[in-house]
């Protein structure tokens, strides 16, 4: 009985273990491929993803700098279609922050690849004249602007505010009249100059461009980028999903970087812990 006992217990081991399996680790991103881009962060297509843990590094070349650390690392997993790809982005973050305030700012994650795979890797800071980096940003704000969250108010910010009243809303002007909705405009700054991080969002992404520091810029073509992130017991898990490189085919090589910002370390615009180049591998397809 007690060698039945025994075996049981030893079987029962193995089947715990099985199940809390940790994920395979690789010291590059490599894309897997999948039968589609899987948009939630705990997607079952994940666990057959491996893992690269992507140690972060302070933003103190240029200013505005980061001089005192704060994310250590972020884990990276990625799959792909023949024309779309995918990252899924684990890092730990004991603080919420997905409300921008005066003096508070908001969590988020980003991914920069080289818009050319030419061989010859742009500079992993934001890239160099006549070498693009193609930039898709995610925000923890924003995130919750796609979920429903309502639109913030003076009073979230400053509770014992008080309002007369919005030009808009004078009682000379019918409601829903052209009168109005341009009073509505001229008195919405932000938005009439086509400010796109101004009022309701539509996604939790932003693509942008870059050429070198201070270069920054929102990109004219869309690559089809979207984003999805939740809160995890420990932090954040967000999917960025976008087109697949150009001119990188399966069991090629190209280069990724990942940046991240812990809103509650004050971290904003360039002070932000980073990487520098990855590989990227895209695996190819099982025949």
């Amino acid at each position: 009985m007690k060698l039945i006992s025994y075996s049981l217990l030893a079987a029962g081991m193995l089947i715990t273990a099985g199940c809390s399996r940790e994920p395979k680790r690789v010291n590059e991103v490599v894309a897997i491929p999948a039968a589609a881009i899987p948009s939630a962060p705990g997607d079952s297509v994940w666990d057959r993803a491996p893992e690269h843990a992507a140690k972060l590094l302070l933003q103190d070349l240029v200013e505005p700098r980061l001089m005192e650390p704060s994310t250590t690392e972020v884990r990276v997993r990625a799959v792909r279609t023949p024309s779309q790809i995918a990252f899924r982005l684990d890092w730990n973050d004991a603080t919420l922050d997905e409300m921008a305030k005066p003096g508070m700012f908001v969590d988020g994650c980003a991914i920069q690849l080289p818009k050319a795979n030419n061989g010859q890797a742009p500079d992993p800071q934001m890239g160099q004249q006549g070498q693009t980096v193609e930039i898709t940003f995610w925000r923890a704000d924003w995130q919750a602007a796609v979920n429903g969250r309502a639109p913030t108010k003076i009073q979230d910010f400053y509770p014992n505010a008080t309002i007369d009243h919005y030009p808009s809303e004078a009682k000379s002007l019918e409601p829903g009249s052209a009168k109005q909705k341009e009073m509505e405009r001229l008195y919405s700054p932000a938005r009439a100059l086509g400010n796109l991080r101004s009022g309701p969002r539509e996604s939790a992404v932003e693509e942008m461009i870059a050429e070198g520091p201070g270069t920054l810029s929102r990109a004219a073509a869309s690559n089809n980028s979207k984003g999805n992130g939740t809160r995890t017991k420990t932090g954040w898990q967000v999917v960025i999903s976008r087109a697949a490189p150009q001119g990188l085919a399966p069991r090629q090589r190209s280069q990724i970087a990942f940046a991240v910002w812990e809103g509650s370390h004050k971290e904003v615009g360039a002070r932000k812990m980073r990487t520098g180049w990855i590989p990227l591998l895209l695996e190819e397809s099982p025949k």
